[in-house]
């Protein structure tokens, strides 16, 4: 059962990386490249491939949580399938819904977006989405992170635990 926490902790933390190099990349296409519509087509073809991975990942490590050895606390297993869940909605309705939508607004303006005015309504229903799909991504990487957490410190030995809290003394740590 140790194979299977350290196969989802693999999967999650390959995601986690993934998409920190997602922002990272976002920022400097944006920066570097000279049109912004070129940008925006690479940013949006790598967080399609990041989404579709969340997706996936999201589904086998649900179906791989289903196989519980005893020992193990249920609510820690249901916490851990909740925000599965919740990161693979996260993605789904990123890519499935808020990116269809921004493709949608972005063919009806008929010009690159930095020529559209502000205030135009098809510039502001596209700012809006693109801030949802921020907060999207933001709830994935945070439900990963989380799940993360939960599978890391499950698989740690009791006596790590154990020993990692008695030698929290501050006192004598700190003493001056």
């Amino acid at each position: 059962m140790k194979a299977l926490t350290g196969f989802r902790l693999l999967l999650l933390g390959l995601w986690l990386g993934a998409a920190v190099f997602f922002i990272v990349v976002a920022q400097v296409a944006f920066a570097s490249l000279p049109a912004r519509d070129l940008a925006g087509n690479i940013v949006s073809r790598t967080l399609a491939i990041l989404n579709y991975a969340g997706i996936g990942i999201a589904l086998i490590a649900v179906l791989t949580s289903l196989i519980v050895p005893d020992g193990i606390r249920r609510i820690g297993v249901w916490a851990e399938r909740a925000l599965l869940i919740i990161f693979g909605l996260a993605c789904a309705v990123s890519q499935f819904v808020i990116s269809w939508w921004m493709l949608m607004v972005r063919t009806q303006m008929g010009k690159p977006i930095d020529e559209v005015a502000a205030d135009d309504p098809l510039r502001i229903q596209f700012d809006n989405l693109h801030e949802y799909s921020a907060w999207l991504l933001l709830t994935a990487i945070a439900a990963a992170l989380l799940t993360f957490v939960i599978l890391a410190l499950r698989s740690a030995p009791v006596s790590a635990k154990k020993d990692a809290l008695n030698n929290l003394d501050f006192q004598k740590q700190f003493k001056i």
